[in-house]
């Protein structure tokens, strides 16, 4: 398999999956800003969507978004990542992962834009807040979002959240939010993820 990733951006996500279940993977660094590829390869020819994740299979089959690409290599491992599919507890995975891809990844996109004006920054940042102040909760009282045990939806939602200090989103009202993340950051497996898009430094 090879991900299309861009350091820190969505991708981050399967590639902390592709680490936790130690699934043989290559990495191909996307220049988001240019959508080249290292040598020099428009990236839009392998995803006219122009975005990351890009999950390349074996057979040279391709998928993307983030919800897909996260549910396609948690079931390699059945049982690893994500609930047995059918089942009640892989539905509410799936509301996770439907919230972090629909309220949270999408309510900081306006946030990535030097040309988004400040009072409207101001307006997404608060809406932020109110889906913040629905999940801490959650975090609050256990350590991942479905219980005890990781999962992709962890993986997305720390790979989301870990944006906060770069786009000047205070976190500070939520603890259980910066809990969180750092309970992530320490993982064997999500640091590996880190140390290969040289991302360790900053998250530590």
């Amino acid at each position: 398999m090879k991900l299309y990733y861009a350091p820190g951006a969505c991708s981050l996500a399967p590639h902390i999956a592709l680490c936790e279940i130690g699934l043989p993977h290559t990495l191909e660094r996307v220049d988001l800003a240019t959508h080249k590829l290292s040598d020099g390869t428009d990236y839009r020819t392998v995803n006219p969507k122009g975005s990351v994740p890009t999950l390349e299979l074996d057979d040279g089959a391709r998928l993307t978004e983030n919800a897909v690409v996260l549910q396609y290599i948690a079931d390699r491992k059945p049982g690893s990542l994500a609930p047995a599919f059918g089942s009640l507890e892989r539905y509410r995975l799936m509301e996770w992962l439907n919230f972090i891809a629909t309220e949270l990844h999408k309510g900081y996109a306006p946030l990535w834009k030097p040309d988004t004006p400040d009072a409207y920054r101001a307006s997404v940042i608060k809406l932020l807040g109110a889906r913040f102040d629905y999940l801490a909760p959650f975090l609050a009282e256990r350590p991942y979002l479905t219980g005890d045990a990781f999962t992709i939806a962890d993986a997305y939602l720390f790979a989301i959240l870990s944006w906060s200090d770069h786009l000047k989103v205070d976190l500070s009202r939520w603890p259980a939010l910066r809990q969180f993340i750092d309970r992530v950051a320490s993982r064997t497996k999500v640091r590996q993820a880190l140390r290969e898009e040289n991302l360790l430094k900053a998250a530590a």
